[in-house]
């Protein structure tokens, strides 16, 4: 039986295959504008100064990556600034992945442990500010995740989420998760202030042509090409459904 999707299970098989077909990242990276040794995401090498000023780190501060990945953004910011990383993530092969990149990069004493969105493990009041990018939607109850974030950010710690939010009138082509984003009224539901959340248009445009091209790969029997390839398909066929947003704030 394959394991369920959006399960730890499932991701570390995702991760696994990703780990083992260079390409996806070689694509990825170069119509995003990353380092094409960095591992990461599809938030855009131009999203990184944004973040950084966002966050306002500075050496020896603690930044938490949540639902981290493989660290990519965590590790460049960290690195950046000389803040202290703590990395959280639900696969334990994301984790892994993490861990040889912090030293790939030189990032030293970051630190990573298996988490949830919404039960990190972290003490309460222990991370001058939060990260997590395009995964906040993933919980069931995403209040408890927004929670949670508030709990473990110190008085005045920042908070910068990015994610899609549906374009009004939300559409049932959507997913149910995509649907309920609503990221200011996740953040003030758990008491955030000075919360601002942008559109990014300049960021949808590389993602359009990321998935332009990865939709007309042939991946043969390749199962990290496949998924590529479905995941590109379906962002283009709901492309104008959804907008790139980011959203800051801090703690009282």
């Amino acid at each position: 039986m394959p394991p369920k999707p959006l399960s730890a299970e499932y991701f570390d098989e995702w991760y696994a295959d990703k780990a083992a077909t260079p390409t996806v990242a070689e694509i990825t990276n170069r119509l995003i504008g990353l380092p094409a040794d960095l591992s990461a995401g599809v938030v855009p090498g131009d999203a990184i100064p944004v973040l950084l000023a966002a966050l306002r780190l500075g050496p020896g501060d603690t930044l938490l990556d949540l639902a981290c990945g493989r660290a990519g953004y965590g590790l460049t910011i960290a690195k950046a600034t000389g803040a202290n990383l703590i990395g959280v993530d639900f696969s334990a092969q994301a984790l892994a992945e993490a861990r040889a990149q912090a030293a790939r990069l030189g990032v030293a004493g970051a630190a990573f442990h298996v988490g949830e969105l919404t039960a990190c493990g972290l003490p309460e009041a222990a991370a001058d500010a939060v990260l997590c990018t395009d995964s906040i939607q993933f919980p069931d109850h995403p209040a408890d995740a927004y929670r949670e974030i508030r709990r473990v950010l110190k008085p005045g710690g920042r908070v910068v989420l990015t994610c899609w939010e549906p374009v009004p009138p939300v559409d049932e082509r959507l997913s149910p998760r995509v649907r309920r984003v609503d990221l200011a009224a996740g953040l003030a539901s758990a008491g955030f202030t000075g919360i601002a959340v942008t559109g990014r248009p300049a960021w949808r445009a590389l993602e359009r042509a990321l998935w332009e091209e990865a939709a007309v790969i042939d991946p043969g029997e390749d199962p990290a090409l496949r998924s590529f390839r479905d995941e590109a398909v379906r962002s283009l066929d709901q492309f104008d459904l959804i907008r790139r947003v980011m959203a800051v704030a801090t703690a009282p």
